[in-house]
């Protein structure tokens, strides 16, 4: 089973930018599409980004245009870029993996089989 650990959150200033990592031990990391979701204080947790182990991604309305996932097999990591922040992007940012990813359902919690623990995302005006 593939471990994930995320790495990266902190508190910016509107208009700032910053790059999530997730770290990712375990069963080989290439053979899982990923994604990120985050969870504000009192809401459910929502889909961020997604990317298959082939390289296509998924992305919130809320987010294109000012996220941007990757991945480095050849490392084991995810990325989230995340630039032009609001203050309505603070959360807990979570990294998760699957292993029988769905394009029609690539939003959806319960698609995801492993998670990380979070990493906090505060965004300051």
């Amino acid at each position: 089973q593939v471990q994930l650990v995320e790495s990266g959150g902190g508190l910016v200033q509107a208009g700032g930018s910053l790059r999530l990592s997730c770290a990712a031990s375990g069963r080989t990391f290439s053979t899982y599409a990923m994604g990120w979701f985050r969870q504000a204080p009192g809401k459910e947790r929502q889909f961020v980004a997604a990317i298959r182990s082939g390289g296509n991604t998924y992305y919130a309305d809320s987010v294109k245009g000012r996220f941007t996932i990757s991945r480095d097999n050849a490392k084991s990591t995810l990325y989230l870029q995340m630039n032009s922040l609001k203050l309505e992007d603070t959360a807990v940012y979570s990294c998760a993996a699957t292993t029988s990813f769905d394009s029609r359902w690539y939003g959806s919690v319960s698609l995801y089989e492993r998670w990380g623990q979070g990493t906090q995302v505060t965004v300051s005006s």
